[in-house]
């Protein structure tokens, strides 16, 4: 076994390399001594040649060390490279030069050291922290030589911003020298910064290149480089580079910690302003050290791999002429219909306030969204900008949308049902360049410290005004943009349209790129799956929906609902919307329905005499039982009752309607039917572990991940690199993340979620099946099926919610538990460990259904373990 220097560091990889000085700040023919990381030695004694290197450059207060883990995935992988980590003169273990080192000496540095190593190409740079700009700096003086660029939690210049808090404080007179040359404060505080804290022994390692005052002078002098302001002797440098890399034609990688507190997201938004083509990925919960917080060498090395690999294949055809041509815009139906006075948008006032719905004709709109067009133009908004929604549907959201799409302009959606949190995360990961939001939305942009110049829906006090930050009122632009031309834009169908987020309900909600093909793709399949002709009228109680109406060229109405929470929607609010546009088709989700269902004792006549000229009913988002749309076609007795199943990335993905819902009958998961017009679904068949392999199949009868291939998938998931990758690694194939399987006749059946799945000593074993038969039980409300214990050796676990409710959380009572173990066993042939009870199921917002089966089965495990049982997601 080869010893190790510090943890994780072969003794065979630590040298030191003689280096002749060409920096302005050493006398000519000065010698310096550099200490590196050299995974050199590993590929030797492999006999591999690399396929190229990576030069890794570390920031203030780290050292070589931080880059570890590249140079031992380097050394072992497939296509193995070399990986050359430095430490910077005065820094880690190299010379301390007696000398201040500004930042164009310590750019002049690194290429004296590579012209020594002999350092030839691909060269891949990788920089974090003050050392992003140091290798970029490398980087534009070195191209021939450059391959690529690695780039973790750094900055390059961010115009117009003030230095983070934490560097202004270690730049304060009264606290540099104490803190980062006296005492080892400054150390101390960044090795804090680690989520999860830094092991005992990994800090110390961290830690012992700078044991004394003497050898933190690079630590203090680090600092009092980074230039606060023009004046300062390094700007001139920063500037440069910064400026240079927009010229950088490379493929790039940004890893990123978003909790950082020194450079936090904006410095994310400035860097991809400068290196568009960059892949990124943000690793939520994830700090300044990213390195140590999140495996960062799996995804580099991936990287490299798709890197090398779309070098070798060829240029992607273009797109067919044919293709172009069938492209329709988002805006097609809007401009055709300049002249229609016949209703395009109706607002449903709310039922106490006894007045009537708004009514927005075709003509009223469009001339609407080309004012508002021209008033955004007015204030900044371009091609590309990324504009975020705050705003509830109707009428006002509606027309920024198609605003925004004329512009060529980014729309961002985040549903307000994701939690302040949640949201913030969205927004703060999207990063806006304009937000637009009610109060409400501005208030928590205020808050949370939301990116983007605001822009306020509604109107407010002047001071109130002044306090949310608005520099514009929606009121404002549309009426400055009243009469002015729209700028021009030739509409790019391969143009980000918009980033629509998740709900949140398998962990962070992500953003899903929509172009504008994509956009137009999803209409078109709605319109041919569901006939939805130019002329329909529909109610959309599921907000998603709501926004397709004037693409369509549908008239749409949103009834009197919080669409955040779906069960607000009652059955009087659905007749009304109903009978306000004659509505031949509703949208609604489960959860809405429900309560529909619940209320409908209050209808009158006229409000059934609505809801029965119903012609299509639509219910989207999450699962749907038999029985319930039983009850729905008898509230709707002429409409055709149909159950989609998609997600934010695809929907929809497949089709079933009531008929055949219960043509199907029972089975082993929720039979959703067969594709849409234009999509195809296969399965990725489950191995023994749970997880999902390469392998495409479309049998019936074997359990897989859900995979589909349509024009209306996404086109990425947002800054995230490394989900997006994995979720098309097979090309032409979107994962989906769920299971199921065929039957005999080629229906689909979810069977739950791909993470969701038990392993057990017997083998894998998906969840939905055994919770339908909990469900069977009279008592059970809801139920869940989770894995307690180590992958392999997993238990099943049910979690139920009662009919009546239960006061506590804990072990179901002997009759029931009876009762759930009889109907899991009676259906699956599952033997349940435990059968426990809640209050209330923890569900996600947007669907009010989707149980969030990770904080269960967390919960499950403690409360087999013994002792006090708290409420599910509970801190110990």
């Amino acid at each position: 076994m080869v010893a190790e220097l510090w943890p994780g560091v072969p003794a065979a990889w630590s040298r030191h390399v003689q280096v002749p000085s060409t920096a302005a700040v050493d006398a000519p023919g000065t010698i310096r001594t550099w200490h590196l990381l050299d995974n050199a030695p590993d590929l030797a004694a492999r006999g591999v040649e690399p396929a190229g290197t990576l030069l890794c450059v570390h920031g203030n207060p780290t050292w070589s060390y931080l880059w570890r883990t590249l140079a031992a995935a380097g050394s072992t992988a497939e296509r193995p490279w070399r990986v050359i980590a430095v430490d910077q003169l005065d820094m880690g273990y190299s010379d301390r030069t007696g000398t201040f080192r500004r930042l164009a000496d310590r750019i002049t540095d690194l290429g004296d050291l590579t012209r020594a190593l002999g350092l030839t190409g691909p060269v891949v740079s990788v920089g974090h922290d003050w050392g992003g700009i140091i290798s970029l700096g490398w980087a534009l003086a070195h191209r021939k030589q450059l391959a690529g660029v690695v780039l973790t939690n750094t900055a390059v210049h961010p115009a117009g911003f003030s230095l983070p808090p934490a560097l202004k404080l270690a730049l304060h007179p009264a606290v540099h020298g104490w803190g980062t040359k006296s005492t080892d404060a400054f150390l101390r505080v960044t090795h804090s910064l680690a989520r999860p804290a830094l092991r005992p022994e990994i800090r110390q390692a961290y830690a012992e290149p700078y044991r004394s005052s003497a050898r933190r002078s690079g630590v203090g002098n680090f600092v009092a480089d980074i230039p606060a302001d023009e004046s300062h002797p390094s700007y001139r440098t920063l500037t440069r580079v910064a400026e240079g890399i927009r010229g950088l034609d490379v493929p790039v990688l940004a890893l990123w910690g978003p909790k950082d507190p020194v450079f936090s997201d904006r410095y994310l938004r400035d860097l991809v302003s400068r290196l568009p083509q960059a892949d990124v990925h943000r690793f939520e919960g994830a700090g300044h050290l990213v390195a140590e917080d999140r495996d960062i060498a799996s995804p580099v090395f991936a990287w490299l791999d798709s890197v090398q690999g779309a070098r070798a294949s060829a240029k992607p055809a273009a797109a067919k002429p044919a293709e172009q041509a069938s492209f329709r815009s988002m805006l097609a139906e809007l401009d055709e219909r300049a002249g229609d006075d016949s209703p395009a948008v109706v607002d449903m006032a709310p039922a106490a306030s006894g007045q009537a719905p708004a009514v927005l004709s075709w003509a009223e709109l469009g001339a609407r969204v080309n004012a508002l067009a021209a008033g955004l133009a007015g204030v900044g908004v371009r091609p590309g900008s990324r504009v975020n929604l705050l705003v509830p549907p109707g009428s006002e959201l509606t027309t920024l949308i198609y605003a925004c799409l004329r512009l060529g302009a980014v729309v961002v959606v985040a549903d307000a049902g994701l939690g302040s949190k949640g949201l913030s995360r969205a927004i703060k990961g999207a990063g806006p360049d304009f937000i637009v939001g009610i109060e409400r939305g501005l208030t928590g942009a205020r808050l949370f410290g939301w990116p983007g110049v605001r822009v306020l829906a509604g109107e407010v006090s002047p001071a109130r005004r002044r306090l949310l930050g608005a520099a514009h009122t929606v009121a404002e632009l549309t009426a400055a943009g009243t009469g002015q031309a729209v700028p021009e834009w030739q509409v790019n169908p391969d143009a980000d349209a918009a980033v629509l987020f998740t709900s949140g309900s398998t962990g962070p909600a992500k953003g899903a790129v929509y172009t504008h093909r994509r956009l137009a793709a999803m209409r078109d399949t709605l319109r041919r799956t569901y006939n939805l002709k130019a002329g329909s009228s529909l109610v959309a109680g599921f907000a998603p929906f709501a926004l397709l109406g004037p693409a369509l060229g549908a008239t749409s109405v949103t009834p009197d609902m919080d669409v955040t929470a779906p069960r607000t929607l009652s059955a009087a609010a659905l007749a009304d919307a109903a009978a306000a546009v004659q509505a031949t088709t509703v949208f609604a989700s489960p959860a809405a329905l429900s309560n529909v269902l619940a209320t409908s004792g209050n209808l009158d006549a006229a409000q059934r005499a609505a809801l029965g000229k119903v012609e299509l009913l639509l219910s989207a988002g999450a699962p749907i039982p038999e029985a319930l749309l039983t009850r729905v076609q008898d509230l709707v007795p002429a409409a055709a009752l149909h159950t989609p199943y998609g997600m934010t990335e695809a929907l929809p993905v497949t089709d079933i309607s009531l008929e055949q819902i219960r043509k199907a009958g029972a089975g082993n998961g929720v039979c959703v039917g067969t594709a849409v017009a234009g999509a195809r679904v296969a399965l990725a068949p489950l191995a023994a572990d749970g997880t999902s392999g390469s392998t495409i199949s479309e049998a019936s009868g074997i359990t897989g991940e859900i995979l589909v291939s349509a024009p209306h998938v996404k086109d990425r998931y947002d800054r995230l690199w490394i989900t997006e990758s994995h979720s098309s690694s097979l090309p032409g194939w979107h994962r989906t993340g769920d299971v199921g399987h065929f039957d005999a006749d080629g229906r689909l059946w979810v069977e739950g979620r791909l993470g969701h799945v038990l392993t057990t000593p017997s083998g894998p074993v998906t969840p939905v099946a055994a919770e339908q038969a909990a469900e069977s039980v009279t008592a059970v409300r809801l139920a869940a099926l989770v894995g307690v214990g180590p992958a392999g050796t997993q238990v099943p676990v049910a979690v139920v919610e009662t009919v009546d409710g239960v006061r506590r959380p804990g072990p179901a009572a002997d009759s029931l538990a009876a009762k759930v173990r009889s109907a899991v066993a009676e259906r699956c042939g599952l033997d349940l460990a435990a059968v426990l009870v809640l209050p209330q199921m923890p569900t996600d917002i947007r669907h009010n259904s989707k149980i969030d089966r990770s904080v269960l089965g967390a919960w499950a495990a403690r409360v087999l373990a013994g002792g006090r049982i708290p409420a599910p997601g509970a801190r110990r």
